[in-house]
């Protein structure tokens, strides 16, 4: 196992604000095929928790009842390695929230790092990311969803990680295909 591996790294896929298509903030939709597929990637790359972060109630419920379902309901019998996946996987109501969560966890404020489709001047590469994951400090990764983050977040965040390129022009992938492709990029052996 390597270094990388051993490090303390969060995932937060943020459904508010971001923005929509017309460059609106608003709080997108949380999808559950999102949580499945990410949560199955970050126990793939061995993340320490994978926040899904909603401030509409309803929602917040949706995600709780998918992962009691799968973690002690009957998903346990049909599918274990799903409620394994879903282990690292938590709710919460805002990304001030999640930072103070894991402050308190490990003492002191994690590393927050934006993604996005976009390249920003303060861009970090990924070998660098990979130098700061190497120093064992809590990484929060911070993912979009709608039309990516708003610009406060990126603005507030320590770092704003480059974005992942494709072949051609166009670049929006999905999320959770995102995620795993950074993941893979940042702590792969």
């Amino acid at each position: 196992m390597t270094d990388i591996i051993k490090s303390e790294i969060h995932l937060a896929l943020i459904h508010y604000p971001v923005y929509n298509k017309v460059g609106e903030v608003v709080t997108s939709s949380v999808t559950t095929l999102d949580i499945h597929d990410i949560s199955r990637v970050a126990r793939t790359y061995a993340v320490n928790s994978f926040c899904v972060v909603t401030p509409l109630k309803t929602q917040r419920q949706l995600v709780e009842r998918l992962i009691e379902h799968w973690v002690t309901g009957y998903g346990v019998e049909y599918n274990p390695t799903r409620k394994e996946a879903l282990l690292v996987t938590k709710v919460m109501n805002n990304l001030t929230e999640t930072v103070r969560v894991l402050t308190e966890r490990y003492g002191k404020k994690p590393v927050t790092v934006a993604t996005g489709a976009s390249k920003f001047p303060e861009s970090v590469s990924f070998q660098y990311l990979q130098s700061e994951i190497k120093k064992g400090d809590p990484i929060l990764l911070l993912f979009g969803t709608g039309w990516g983050l708003e610009k406060n977040i990126i603005k507030e965040a320590d770092y704003v990680l480059d974005p992942v390129e494709g072949v051609g022009e166009y670049n929006h992938l999905p999320v959770r295909a995102a995620i795993a492709i950074i993941l893979d990029r940042l702590i792969a052996r």
